[in-house]
């Protein structure tokens, strides 16, 4: 038999450990090429380890909670007799102790092991074959027959059944009757327990606990203070308004105030660099490259950060399609670890949810951030060479939070009043 090793990939840049969360496979189990073997979590992330073998999984080398470190072995695989020795990960387990390091096993499905079946050869568990180990406990914890879950239309590589498949068909079975009482807030849970007064308490899932103490722990570390500043963006109202369609049968990308904004504020940062910097108390490290985060509200309510790289070398047709590859990302759930590691500075759209202004919180490690609110139709005064009117303009208020250790008011202020000037003096004429 050989031996495969299950180790930490890469999470990302920056990101060297991860937290088992869950393991998917015990001990005596089988897995197939590409079957989820545990759950690990970074700072927002949960990202399942798939395996490259298939065979029988012989050992955990962590338990569910423990942090490991990249490159650590994971588990420990005996693959199939009949799969080919490639590289120095895989073994044969009697030739000599000890386990190699390197690459995986390729492979190849039987003829009774392909997409869709439930049955193999010789192989009495029901929910055996193509279906995860994650798939296979579901359909056992909820009851569903071997034939019911056949019959789930499969999302996933090759047709593949994914959880959100079958939970997705749980939901629509039960008729969300269960979930139509339970009030939307950030960091629910699905656990709900209604008490005998009929209050309903609902428990923190992981994400809402990872968000809470960083909330607080940055509130603890920097010492938070804000600068307003209102901008008229009128100009780019018309001019989004003008060159949308043309801009989306042009780049196939929808143009939204968003990239138009992170653009902006991209070239404010290159002008304005003490603002993207780290401070460790003593020191600050003064960086080279925008990495901008933007603040996206994923479905279940929470929050994440996703980061578009080297954003100041972004044109605005580069900033669009970055922007909505990211936001599609985070509303489908599938945001890798490095798609949110590394940013140097964050934007959240407040605006979004109607709100005018905000004080956010700083996103640590970083300095600064910047909240947009909503575009509204005002009454303002209009300047003019032949005196002052009033008009229809239309405006946003801008909120600056920053950390008063390292930025003062001056430099925090120039930095929104400098965008205040690049958007109201915005080219109706710009390309794309």
């Amino acid at each position: 038999m050989a031996i495969y090793e299950v180790r930490l990939p890469k999470m990302g840049e920056s990101v060297m450990e991860a937290t088992v969360s869950n393991w998917l496979v015990q001990p005596g189990d089988r897995v197939e090429v590409d079957d989820g073997i545990v759950e690990v979590s970074t700072d927002k992330v949960d990202t399942e380890i798939p395996s490259e073998v298939g065979g029988v999984l012989k050992e955990h080398r962590f338990a569910e909670g423990d942090v490991v470190k990249v490159g650590e072995i994971l588990a420990i695989i005996e693959t199939d007799q009949s799969a080919p020795e490639v590289g120095e990960s895989v073994h044969d387990s009697s030739a000599e102790p000890g386990i190699q390091e390197g690459g995986a096993v390729p492979f190849v499905p039987s003829q009774e092991e392909v997409p869709g079946t439930i049955e193999n050869k010789g192989n009495t568990n029901p929910y055996s074959g193509y279906y995860s180990p994650l798939v296979r406990s579901i359909a056992r914890k909820e009851g569903l027959s071997p034939e019911e879950l056949a019959s789930i239309p499969g999302s996933g590589k090759g047709g593949r059944l994914t959880k959100e498949d079958v939970l997705g068909y749980l939901k629509e079975r039960s008729g969300m009757k269960k979930n139509a009482a339970i009030p939307e807030m950030s960091g629910r849970s699905s656990a709900v327990s209604p008490s005998e007064n009929e209050q309903t308490v609902i428990p923190l899932d992981k994400m809402g606990k990872i968000i809470a103490e960083h909330m607080i722990y940055s509130v603890q570390t920097s010492a938070h203070v804000q600068s307003f500043i209102e901008i008229d963006v009128t100009r780019i109202v018309q001019w989004r308004q003008r060159v949308k369609d043309d801009f989306l049968r042009k780049t196939g990308e929808k143009l939204t105030y968003t990239p138009i904004f992170m653009h902006a504020v991209a070239q404010v940062i290159r002008e304005f660099p003490m603002v993207n910097i780290r401070f460790d108390g003593e020191n600050i490290t003064v960086l080279k490259s925008v990495h901008l985060g933007m603040a996206a509200a994923l479905p279940d309510g929470n929050l994440i950060v996703p980061v578009i790289k080297n954003a100041d070398d972004l044109s605005l047709t580069g900033m669009a399609k970055a922007v909505n590859r990211l936001a599609k990302a985070a509303r489908e759930g599938t945001l890798k670890p490095d798609d949110i590691s590394g940013g140097t500075y964050t934007v959240t759209n407040i605006g979004n949810f109607g709100s005018l202004t905000g004080t956010p919180i700083i996103n640590q490690p970083q300095v600064a951030i910047l909240a947009l609110g909503a575009i509204r139709k005002v009454p303002a005064v209009i300047e003019t060479p032949a005196g002052d009117s009033i008009g229809i303009r239309h405006q946003m208020i801008v909120a600056h939070s920053y950390d008063h250790r390292v930025i003062n008011g001056a430099l925090g202020g120039r930095f929104i009043l400098r965008l205040k000037e690049i958007l109201e003096q915005f080219d109706e004429n710009t390309p794309f």
